[in-house]
């Protein structure tokens, strides 16, 4: 009876450890799947490295390309620019990303403001925040017209 208990135990043990075996088996490769489901959705949806462009200055464009009260919106490096041309033949130019939340601000001719759609933030022409949830102004560009171009450059 004793050889048939101790026969019992062996196979118990066997069994734990074979089962052991399968759990160990089916949970590092349920991880491995995970792993390799998540990280490519991972890796897509955080966005590349990008390293700063440092320009001076850039183009926006001949005076022909700018109407009376328009506006038009450049590229300085990596960040986008506001170009107006106002009612008095002027231009200004400030960055185009609000300071609240980093939205991108346009020209709005019809009430003569600069206007971020996402709050309903508002600027005046000379880039001050007039209404709205944007805790400071706009950061101002400097603008010169050379041979009938219109140039943008950082104010130092």
């Amino acid at each position: 009876m004793s050889e048939f208990l101790s026969g019992v135990k062996n196979e118990k043990k066997e069994l734990n450890t074979r089962r052991g075996f399968i759990k160990w088996l089916l949970g590092f490769g349920l991880t491995g799947f995970c792993a390799s489901v998540f990280y490519p959705v991972v890796m897509y949806l955080k966005p590349p490295d990008q390293r700063e462009i440092e320009v001076s200055s850039v183009s926006a464009g001949s005076l022909s390309d700018f109407e009376v009260e328009s506006s038009k919106i450049i590229r300085f490096g990596n960040k986008p620019v506001l170009v107006i041309k106002t009612e008095d033949n002027d231009f200004r130019a400030f960055s185009a990303i609000c300071t609240h939340l980093d939205c991108t601000v346009q020209y709005r001719n019809d009430f003569g403001v600069i206007w971020c759609a996402c709050h309903n933030g508002k600027f005046d022409l000379n880039g001050r925040n007039i209404s709205g949830p944007p805790p400071r102004p706009l950061d101002p560009y400097l603008v010169a017209i050379k041979d009938d171009e219109v140039i943008i450059s950082k104010k130092d």
